[in-house]
């Protein structure tokens, strides 16, 4: 699945890796009929493949081992995700929502992401640790009571999401639901709503192949540089991705700030990891096999 993917954005986009065809202003070529029509099919071919996956995935794993997802690695936490007006799932062009554990959501524009999100710094690490400041709660990774803490990613973004718009993915999720509640808190699950995910934008792909404006040859507006402030969000598999930049009379950045997927969830993934290693590791004797265990708890956030 992974290589026709690759294959049908190499065709389109230039790259497979680092695509170079986004430019300032919209897009560097305009997508043919030819072009639509093929990656039409190969994505049709992806949604098949994509809910096998998830089917077989549910009947030969999760459903044989619901006694580790429910345990292993698994903290209370808040989350964030992008939505619609409408509550819908999106991977961008929507809005932030901020949910707590309890399940009460605040949705906001990301261009005022400062008001709701900060970022802490611990002793011990370079990286820097957003928590929820809104909450009005402070900073604490503790695993009884964490403060401020929130998960971004697959799992976070299906517990904000009030639905999903497209058929196959929205009875994944009310099947999901149906067993975990929302918001889900197991960390496990992340593998879980990520094979929900991949049918989802299979099919909103399709959705959007479907449109007959997709090959307007209209596609990119004329920019001039100019001082300013511009913030945007989408979700990257790894989690909400926030650029923010300030920008001089010339069009030079002269500040910046991102706070990107794997970012967000630092502070939990940590969390996760003492859970599951305090959980299996006793009187201080490991083996590889425990550690494989403990390292579970670091891929569902990070395959």
């Amino acid at each position: 699945m992974r290589q026709l993917g690759q294959m049908m954005l190499e065709r389109f986009a230039g790259k497979a890796i680092h695509p170079i065809a986004g430019v300032t202003g919209g897009f560097a070529k305009p997508m043919t009929e030819v072009e639509r029509v093929g990656l039409l099919r190969d994505t049709e071919t992806l949604l098949d493949f994509a809910t096998y996956a998830l089917d077989f995935a549910k009947n030969n794993v999760f459903n044989k081992y619901l006694d580790v997802i429910a345990k292993l690695g698994t903290i209370n936490t808040g989350f964030l995700g992008t939505v619609d007006d409408n509550g819908a799932l999106r991977l961008y062009d929507g809005k932030l929502r901020l949910m707590k554990a309890s399940g009460e959501y605040v949705d906001f524009p990301c261009s005022e992401y400062t008001n709701y999100l900060a970022e802490h710094v611990e002793p011990w690490s370079y990286a820097k640790m957003p928590y929820a400041k809104s909450w009005q709660e402070g900073f604490s990774m503790d695993l009884e009571q964490p403060k401020g803490i929130y998960r971004s990613n697959t799992l976070a973004r299906l517990n904000v999401a009030d639905h999903i718009d497209t058929p196959r993915a929205q009875a994944a999720l009310e099947e999901y639901r149906e067993k975990f509640g929302r918001p889900a808190q197991f960390t496990l699950l992340y593998h879980w709503a990520r094979l929900i995910e991949m049918i989802y934008a299979c099919e909103r792909t399709i959705e959007l192949l479907k449109q007959e404006d997709i090959t307007d040859p209209n596609i990119r507006a004329k920019v001039e540089p100019k001082a300013g402030r511009g913030v945007g969000c989408v979700e990257a598999p790894r989690g909400s991705l926030i650029h923010d930049y300030t920008t001089d009379d010339n069009g030079c950045i002269v500040s910046a700030n991102l706070i990107v997927g794997t970012t967000h969830n630092i502070a939990p993934m940590n969390m996760s990891v003492k859970q599951a290693a305090t959980m299996l590791i006793k009187d201080g004797t490991y083996d590889q096999g425990l550690l494989n265990k403990v390292e579970m708890a670091v891929r569902a956030y990070d395959p």
